[in-house]
Order: structure tokens, then C-alpha cells, then sequence
């Protein structure tokens, strides 16, 4: 059956670069939607969805934004309207995929449009700006940013030979049907490689009981995607063994995920068993790229891209009541498990980031800071031990039968 693929960009400065891929969507038998998001002319070919239509949805008016010639302004009013196009076509069934090309302002409006529109819906976007950091434009949805190369700025033989790769990807995703997929119930799941043999064991346990398990990188936008998930109701319960962005965000790492992570679960009040993963290290890019401030610390080559550094116990017992305040807004079954012998992999004797006085400030800070009903277990094991991750996932299993 043919699909339909949204085309949105501003198809007064890029008109004939969406043509060309307008017409390549066609001739492989699908249909094609456009949206115009372009302020400053007229589009070089007549939108389903024009601009007038997108400015009003963004809460402005073309011909002001026009006369006003205050691009970023119009750029604010574009995007936003984009965004809510968008999702009330979605909802309305009119598409089934998403394509968009563009500089940094049409890259901005297509993936905002992209960002209102759920995970597993194709998103492609052909950018000028996709060989930087592109986190800003993608967040914690599934789009796949595609560098353009050269400029989109006319066709030419590069332009065209990337332009119609991504017809091809976007065609290829709307026509792949996804498997169909066995009703079992969603576990959410944390995990660093330094937290993975525990993680996998947690894993392994809860899909031989009958659940279907999501394991998050926690990278940042690995904690903010498992967040979002939970907000919107995906989830049955958590296991967030590795809760290493909180180092992250209290240090000034690369890898935090923001202030607000662990609310999720607690205000959902999901069943949930948290751990202290990865508790001992604060990530950096390359060894050159730690800030100067941090030269002296503790610092461990992970791989020539990520630069570890030892948490201090003074930071650790900060963790320690940040971690506890969090999980005691818990408005369902929380049990927090501490690792004695170690939070990660390099956290045991002979490694590198073995330092027990900043373990011992950090379990002493969640001690003194954990309040009921949440839960608190202390074994005497390392985290990776194969009977701690058996008790985690004893534990969560038993509150998820107990809630049916």
C-alpha cells in the first residue's frame, strides 16, 4: 500500500531541493504531504500546508512576520507552529513518515515538528549542521540526522545523490512493517559498561518472568528518553541500576541529563529498585577536553573519546542526598539497593577508581538522608556480583506481581 511522507522546509529558499525529492518519493508509488515554513517569498511550488496556515498555528501572522523582518522572531513563531502541524496531522492519520532538508533554521523547524511525533514514526533530516552536535535537534527522539555535505543550495551531482539517499531511507523506513509485537509488559532498565554484567543478568531475569525490558545508555539523553517514557505511561516498572548522570549534572560533566532526573518513576509511583552505578565517575570527552579545573583529579582514558574522573567523597556525599531526596517523593514501592564493595567495574581493589572513603561518604549520605517508605538494602557485594543483581531483580519482580 502506498505511504504518505510529510515534506517540511521552507520551500521558498529550498523549493527546488523538496521537488526533486517530492518526485523521487513519488515515483517509488508513495505520497507526499508538504508544509511550508518559509517566511521571506513565495514557495516555488504550491504546499498542502502553506505558510499563512503554520505562522497562525505558531501564534503569529505571515504578513506581520514579514513586515517585521525579524528573522529570529519569525523563526520562533515558524518552528513552534511547525511543531503543532505536525502533531494534528499525525493524529489525524494523514502521514506516515517525515522528511525534512535544511540549514540550521530549517533543521531547527523540521525536527521540532520531529520532537512532537512518537518514537518508532520514521524521521529523517538532511542537514548542514548533522556533523556537529546535533543533541539540541534530536533530543530524546528517533531521528536520523543525515550531513548534507554541501550546502542545500541547488542541485549538483553531490546534492543530488544525498538528497535522493534520504527519499530512499525515509521510502525504505514507511515501507518496513515492524514485527508484530508480543503484548508483554515494559521494564525499564539503566545501564554503563561498567554496570553491564549486572544489568544483563537484571535483564535476563525479568524477560524469563514475562516482561519486555528497555535498556537505557546512560549517556544524558539515555535517562531523559527512559523519563519521558515514563511520564507518558509506557512503562510498568524500573530498574535504575545505573544512576551515574547525577554525577554528571551536580560535577559538570558531559553526560547529565538534567535536574530532573529520577522524578519520573517516583511520581508515577511505578515499582522501583535504584542503585548506585556508576556513582564513582564524572565523563568527559577526549583526555584534552577536561576542564583545567579537573587536571589533577583522578582521570581515567576510558577510549579515545571519554575521559573519566573519580568522583571525590565530599561530591559523593552530595550525590548521596541528592539520590535520597529524589526517591523519597516516591509515591509507589522503592527499594534502594547499595553495592558495599564497589558501584562499577574500575570500583574494586586494583582498580583504578577503587577509593573506599568516597564510597563510604556516599552510602553514609543515603543512610542518613533515605526516608520511609523507601526501602533501603545494603549486601555486601559489588554491584556486577551475580548475586546482586539477582536480588534487584528478585526484588522489582516481587512489587510488580504484588501491583498485578
Amino acid at each position: 500500500m502506498p505511504k504518505t511522507i510529510l515534506l517540511i522546509g521552507t520551500l521558498d529558499t529550498k523549493g527546488a531541493e523538496y521537488a526533486y525529492v517530492r518526485d523521487l518519493i513519488v515515483s517509488r508509488g508513495h505520497q507526499v504531504l508538504t508544509l511550508n515554513a518559509g517566511v521571506t517569498g513565495e514557495p516555488a511550488f504550491s504546499p498542502d500546508i502553506n505558510a499563512a496556515q503554520v505562522a497562525e498555528a505558531g501564534g503569529g501572522n505571515l504578513a506581520e512576520l514579514r513586515q517585521q523582518a525579524d528573522r529570529g522572531a519569525a523563526l520562533e513563531v515558524m518552528t513552534r507552529g511547525a511543531g503543532k502541524m505536525a502533531a494534528r496531522l499525525y493524529a489525524e492519520g494523514k502521514f506516515d513518515g517525515v522528511l525534512g532538508l535544511g540549514g540550521s533554521g530549517g533543521t531547527a523547524i523540521a525536527t521540532a515538528a520531529m520532537r512532537e511525533l512518537p518514537v518508532g514514526l520514521p524521521k529523517v533530516m538532511v542537514s548542514t549542521v548533522a556533523s556537529g552536535d546535533v543533541q539540541p535537534y534530536v533530543g530524546v527522539k528517533d531521528i536520523a540526522m543525515l550531513y548534507s555535505v554541501v550546502d542545500i543550495a541547488g542541485l549538483n551531482r553531490l546534492s543530488r545523490r544525498i538528497l535522493a539517499n534520504a527519499a530512499g531511507m525515509v521510502c525504505g523506513a514507511v515501507e518496513q512493517e515492524a514485527p508484530a509485537a508480543e503484548d508483554k509488559p515494559l521494564v525499564a532498565a539503566t545501564m554503563f559498561g561498567v554496570t553491564t554484567p549486572c544489568v544483563t543478568m537484571v535483564r535476563e531475569k525479568l524477560e524469563g518472568a514475562g516482561y519486555e525490558v528497555l535498556v537505557f545508555h546512560a549517556t544524558g539523553s539515555g535517562g531523559q528518553a527512559m523519563e519521558s517514557l515514563i511520564s507518558a505511561g509506557f512503562l510498568a516498572g524500573v530498574a535504575d541500576i545505573t544512576t551515574t548522570e547525577w554525577c554528571d549534572e551536580l560535577v559538570g560533566g558531559v553526560l547529565n541529563a538534567g535536574p530532573h532526573r529520577l522524578e519520573a518513576a517516583a511520581k508515577a509511583g511505578l515499582p522501583q529498585v535504584v542503585s548506585c552505578g556508576a556513582l564513582d565517575m564524572v565523563n568527559f570527552w577526549a583526555m584534552e577536553t577536561v576542564p583545567p579545573q579537573f587536571k589533577k583529579r583522578t582521570l581515567y582514558k576510558h577510549n579515545p573519546n571519554v575521559t573519566l574522573m573519580r568522583t571525590t567523597p565530599q561530591e559523593c556525599a552530595e550525590l548521596g542526598r541528592i539520590i535520597a531526596s529524589k526517591l523519597n517523593q516516591a509515591a509507589g514501592p522503592t527499594v534502594l539497593f547499595i553495592p558495599l564493595k564497589g558501584v562499577s567495574a574500575i570500583d574494586q581493589e586494583g582498580q583504578p577508581f577503587y577509593l573506599p572513603e568516597a564510597d563510604a561518604a556516599l552510602f553514609e549520605s543515603l543512610r542518613r538522608n533515605i526516608r520511609p517508605p523507601v526501602e533501603l538494602v545494603e549486601l555486601d557485594l559489588h554491584i556486577n556480583d551475580p548475586e546482586f543483581a539477582a536480588a534487584m531483580a528478585a526484588r522489582l519482580l516481587g512489587m510488580l506481581g504484588a501491583q498485578g
